[in-house]
């Protein structure tokens, strides 16, 4: 599922033991993903997964991961931080996968997670433009 929604070979960054599946109650179907006692990932209804900040650490460490990810300016860290949306003009860069509606992890300079959210716009749109929201930040890692 994951090689399905992120690119082929990313699963591969995941952890071989410890994970663990929750399932809803009333449908069956799988809820979370979890490491250990950490969460991945929540499985939305339609079948995309929302990754959390440590879920997304984990997949960055995967090259093919870095087609789901948004990379903006260094000084920008802070509004991820704070939940913010990233606005088109700080985005340096956005792989091919990012399309609106897709999930995605921002990434500073260095490859750092910054956070995970959702894309309002297609990755190449992101770069074009000068203004306007980009991402819209679900989580943020902390300072």
């Amino acid at each position: 599922m994951v090689d399905y929604l992120f690119g082929t070979g990313v699963a591969k960054a995941l952890p071989k033991r410890d994970l663990r599946l929750v399932y809803s109650r009333k449908s069956g179907r799988v809820k979370l993903v979890f490491h250990g006692e950490r969460l991945l990932a929540t499985v939305k209804p339609n079948g995309a997964m929302a990754l959390s900040l440590y879920g997304a650490e984990l997949l960055a460490k995967s090259p093919k991961f870095r087609e789901n990810c948004v990379t903006v300016a260094d000084e920008t860290a802070g509004f991820v931080h704070g939940g913010k949306s990233v606005f088109c003009k700080f985005v340096k860069s956005a792989g091919r996968n990012v399309l609106p509606r897709s999930e995605v992890t921002i990434l500073d300079s260095k490859g750092n997670v910054l956070g995970v959210g959702m894309a309002v716009l297609n990755g190449r749109v992101m770069k074009q433009f000068k203004s306007g929201a980009a991402v819209k930040i679900r989580a943020g890692r902390e300072h």
